[in-house]
């Protein structure tokens, strides 16, 4: 049943009221896109991106988590067909313990493959194995006319839908090809990296022998602690790498949420003092060096799944979340940010870092070969906006790009500059969709 219903982003910022449509079979689906009014059709999977990209104020969105099915398994190819709503949690509840695992994932196992797609996700190994759009084989689009068209990489609506943000139609299945691992573990070195050019110089130097890395840093930290880090690296475990307890259960999974976060967390409870005090001690609380150590994928991947709605620590006014990429050699630039971060006082204990290999084939794809970096920032402080102009401006001058899927406040005049394909993906949209039935109110707001 139709629902009138506000929503949001996890970022809890800028609510925007649709009529929420639960996902029917393909046939119900067309029905609700060529009958969609003025405002359009958008599709919605678990709500994880972090603004207003799963939004349609006024429209109609379409919850496609009640489509989940895994539609087909092959252990010997390693491809699975499943729906657009099943998540990536899913997934591995069922897929790792025929040893396989998805190819890409984010920091969180709560999204949809219909998300992952849209959004072209990245991982911790994006050096080595790309974003997810590299692994989908075909998926199944619903069009705005009401018919479906199976698509595949050699298809330019294709690489226009993966990262194309749910406005080229609504994706309803894919077929993907996992990652076979003889255990449901990854073995992880860990260091602690002095300041930014150490960390740097590490992940250069090194990266390559790691199918998996990603580096906590500290942005409150000045002067010759600027960029002070935790580097985490690693690769699947084989088998008889793990303890011998472990062996006979090596493909176990079976995470649990340890906690859900109250909803009484006051708004301006994460400021400089506090972060502060966590980044010294998260930051000394790490091994100057470790190596070897055997950590449960849910441990390495998705440490902030054990918690339940964990957003809600930074209190109603909510946070935003704010991801760059700039290109290798632009190392100057990445140390200004970081540098006008914490002389801003703007406190983030969720800052990582990381590096992007070869450029994903996506129109509005995010990776591109350069260092990201991504913050987690609440809302409130009075320098907050002046300052994220000034990394805009940063970010633009050094060629770079901001993720589509964090954003909530990106101004329409700068997405032409970071994304150089855009005419061309726009070209491909209004060949697919004419009437721009498929919209949100990031596709408004930055004239998409």
């Amino acid at each position: 049943m139709d629902d009138r219903r506000s929503l949001r982003g996890w970022g809890m910022t800028n609510p925007s009221v649709a009529t929420l449509h639960p996902a029917g079979d393909d046939g119900d689906l067309a029905r609700v896109v060529q009958a969609a009014g003025g405002r359009g059709v958008l599709a919605r999977g678990l709500g994880r991106s972090y603004g207003d990209a799963a939004q349609n104020g006024g429209g109609v969105v379409v919850d496609m988590t009640a489509r989940h099915r895994v539609l087909s398994v092959d252990t010997e190819t390693a491809l699975v067909e499943v729906e657009a709503g099943a998540s990536l949690d899913e997934l591995m509840r069922l897929l790792l313990p025929m040893g396989l695992f998805v190819p890409v994932t984010p920091g969180t196992r709560q999204v949809t493959v219909g998300g992952a797609i849209a959004a072209d996700i990245h991982g911790k190994n994006h050096h080595v194995d790309g974003s997810f759009g590299s692994h989908v084989v075909s998926l199944d689009l619903l069009l705005a006319d009401g018919s479906v068209r199976r698509l595949t990489p050699e298809s330019e609506l294709f690489w226009a839908t993966v990262g194309g943000m749910g406005l080229t139609g609504l994706v309803l299945r894919a077929t993907l090809r996992m990652k076979r691992v003889e255990s449901a573990y990854a073995l992880v070195d860990t260091e602690r990296c002095a300041n930014l050019d150490d960390l740097m110089g590490r992940m250069t130097e090194g990266d390559d022998r790691y199918t998996y890395s990603v580096a906590w840093i500290d942005c409150l930290a000045g002067g010759s602690a600027l960029g002070r880090s935790v580097l985490t690296r690693g690769s699947s475990a084989p088998r008889g790498s793990l303890p011998r307890r472990l062996r006979d259960h090596a493909l176990d999974f079976r995470p649990r949420q340890l906690a859900v976060a109250p909803a009484i967390f006051p708004s301006g409870l994460l400021n400089r003092s506090t972060v502060a005090a966590f980044n010294e001690v998260w930051f000394r609380k790490a091994p100057a060096e470790r190596r070897g150590e055997v950590q449960s994928i849910a441990a390495f991947f998705h440490p902030l799944d054990g918690v339940g709605r964990w957003n809600r620590i930074y209190g109603r006014r909510g946070f935003l979340q704010y991801q760059f990429v700039v290109p290798f050699g632009a190392e100057d630039t990445l140390r200004r940010c970081v540098r006008m971060l914490g002389e801003a006082g703007q406190a983030s204990f969720l800052a990582v870092l990381k590096r992007f290999g070869q450029p994903s084939g996506g129109h509005l794809s995010f990776p591109t070969p350069g260092w990201t970096l991504a913050l987690d920032v609440p809302i409130g402080a009075a320098v907050l906006g002046g300052l994220l102009d000034r990394l805009d401006e940063e970010v633009l001058a050094a060629g770079g790009r901001e993720y589509l899927a964090k954003d909530s406040r990106l101004p329409a005049s700068a997405i032409a500059h970071m994304y150089p394909r855009l005419d061309q993906w726009r070209e491909i949209k209004r060949a697919a969709d004419p009437h721009g039935v498929f919209t949100s109110d990031l596709a408004r707001r930055l004239g998409l």
